[in-house]
């Protein structure tokens, strides 16, 4: 008689399972990023919609307004929001200009900024909240949702994060580098809470879509705009070659 194979044990099936959804989650991870950054952001637009505010901006105010605000700390937070101003961000595209890896990495990073203005204007546009009122430490005009130093900051460091990741020649330089302009991030959009000009859902909105615009401008602009000639000439070099091997046949 032939030994019987063992039936696979229920641990064995969670397991392989498991390894399975990992597996399809590594392959698609841009389009889950995708796909939590849009629920949420409509999550808190329906809120705001309302009319009414919500709980997460209050526990916010409570933290950074109530409770962290200091005359040591503001001028710290101002130069942090100030990171993500005009002047600044024409600063870091020059330097982005100069040692950004890729073929146009300046011209990559001022479209992915431009794009997202635009649509962060259109956005606050059709929204209309009011900001804050009444613990402002600067002067701002108008609307609040989403913050634009937040969906600036996650557009234009995230997609230094992109770079760095894709680009960085060792392991140590990927995450130094995405670990340092995640923290970027997070102070800048903890800075608008904190100087009272923006909610706290003004700012999670404001990453939210950005990450989501991230998701597709990695996909779709970004490599066409970075990918070296060499690149683009080694591609096509093995496309000619698959045809005439498959002409040949």
């Amino acid at each position: 008689m032939s030994a019987q194979t063992p039936a696979p044990q229920a641990g064995d099936q969670i397991a392989s399972g498991w390894h399975r959804f990992l597996k399809i989650a590594r392959k698609e991870l841009r389009w889950i990023i995708f796909a939590v950054a849009v629920i949420v952001f409509l999550a808190l637009l329906e809120d705001v919609a309302e009319g009414e505010i919500m709980k997460l901006d209050t526990l916010a105010y409570t933290f950074a307004v109530a409770y962290l605000r200091n005359d040591a700390l503001t001028p710290v937070m101002e130069s942090i929001s100030d990171i993500a101003s005009i002047t600044s961000l024409a600063v870091l595209l020059l330097a982005i200009v100069a040692f950004a890896p890729g073929r146009r990495p300046g011209l990559c990073a001022t479209v992915n900024l431009a794009l997202v203005i635009v649509l962060n204007q259109a956005i606050k546009f059709a929204v209309a909240r009011p900001r804050p009122d009444g613990f402002r430490l600067v002067a701002e005009t108008g609307y609040s949702f989403p913050s634009g130093h937040s969906m600036v900051a996650m557009a234009f460091f995230g997609l230094l994060v992109w770079m760095v990741w894709h680009y960085g020649r060792n392991r140590f330089t990927r995450w130094f580098g995405a670990v340092g302009f995640s923290a970027v991030i997070a102070l800048i959009g903890f800075s608008r809470v904190y100087l009272g000009v923006h909610y706290a859902s003004d700012v999670i909105a404001g990453f939210c879509i950005s990450l989501a615009w991230l998701a597709v401008f990695t996909r779709t602009i970004a490599p066409l705009l970075l990918a070296e000639k060499d690149d683009a000439d080694t591609e096509g070099a093995q496309a000619e070659a698959e045809a005439l091997g498959s002409g040949g046949e």
